[in-house]
C-alpha cells in the first residue's frame, strides 16, 4: 500500500541516493521510496520531484517512463517538493535547449546573464553558481520553520525560474544579480538548491516537508 509514503520520483536523471537517505534520516519512520512507477507517484501521501542534468534530457525521460501525468496530478493535490531541476521543470519554458516544461508554474526559466555575472567588487562570477550561498527568505512558510532567514544552502545551476506571478516568491539568492530561489503556493514547494547536501538547514527544511500539511 502506496498511501502512507513519501514517493522520490525516479526519471532516470541523477543519483537519488543522497535525496533518499536525507529523507529517510528525517522521516520519523515513514516509508520513503525511490520510485520510476506513475502508480506509486499517484498513491503516494507526499511526493519529492528532484533531479540534475540539462533540461531536455530530464524532460524526454520524464515523459518516455509515463510519469507526466503523475507528476503533474501530485502537484496539484498533495504535499509537494521540487528540488534543483525539479523546480525548474515546474515552469513553463526552459533557455536550457529551448524546452517546455510542465506548466504548473507560468514563467521561463532562465540562464544566469554572462555580463551581470560580477561580485560587487567588479570580479568575474562563474557559472554555473555553484557552492554554498545564502538564501533570504522573502515570505514565511512552514518549510522555513527552525531555519535562520539568510541560511546558506548548497547550489548547482546555470539557469533559474522567473515566475510571472511574483506571489509564489518564498527564497531569494544573489550571484550577480537576485534570483528566485525557492517558491510556493498552496501544496507545492520547490527550491533551486540542494537540500539534502546543505546540512543542517537542509535537513531541517525535509523535516518540516515530511510534516507540513498544507
Amino acid at each position: 500500500m502506496a498511501s502512507g509514503i513519501v514517493a522520490v520520483v525516479d526519471y532516470g536523471m541523477g543519483n537519488l541516493r543522497s535525496v533518499w537517505q536525507a529523507l529517510v534520516k528525517v522521516s520519523g519512520g515513514q516509508d520513503v521510496v525511490v520510485t520510476a512507477e506513475p502508480a506509486v507517484v499517484t498513491a503516494a501521501e507526499r511526493v519529492v520531484f528532484p533531479g540534475q542534468g540539462a533540461m531536455p534530457d530530464c524532460m524526454r525521460e520524464l515523459d518516455a517512463r509515463g510519469l507526466r501525468a503523475a507528476v503533474i496530478e501530485a502537484a496539484r493535490s498533495k504535499p509537494f517538493l521540487g528540488i534543483c531541476i525539479g523546480q525548474q521543470m515546474l515552469f513553463e519554458h526552459s533557455e536550457e535547449g529551448d524546452v517546455d516544461g510542465l506548466g504548473v508554474f507560468a514563467g521561463p526559466v532562465r540562464r544566469f546573464p554572462a555580463k551581470e555575472m560580477r561580485t560587487l567588487s567588479g570580479d568575474k562570477l562563474k557559472v554555473p553558481h555553484m557552492g554554498w550561498n545564502e538564501v533570504q527568505q522573502v515570505k514565511s512558510h512552514p518549510l522555513w520553520r527552525g531555519i535562520d532567514d539568510g541560511a546558506r544552502f548548497y547550489f548547482v545551476h546555470s539557469y533559474f525560474v522567473d515566475p510571472a506571478d511574483r506571489t509564489c516568491v518564498t527564497g531569494q539568492t544573489g550571484y550577480g544579480i537576485p534570483f528566485t530561489s525557492a517558491v510556493a503556493r498552496d501544496n507545492i514547494f520547490a527550491i533551486q538548491c540542494h537540500p539534502e547536501k546543505s546540512a543542517q538547514a537542509g535537513l531541517a527544511l525535509l523535516a518540516n516537508f515530511i510534516q507540513w500539511k498544507p
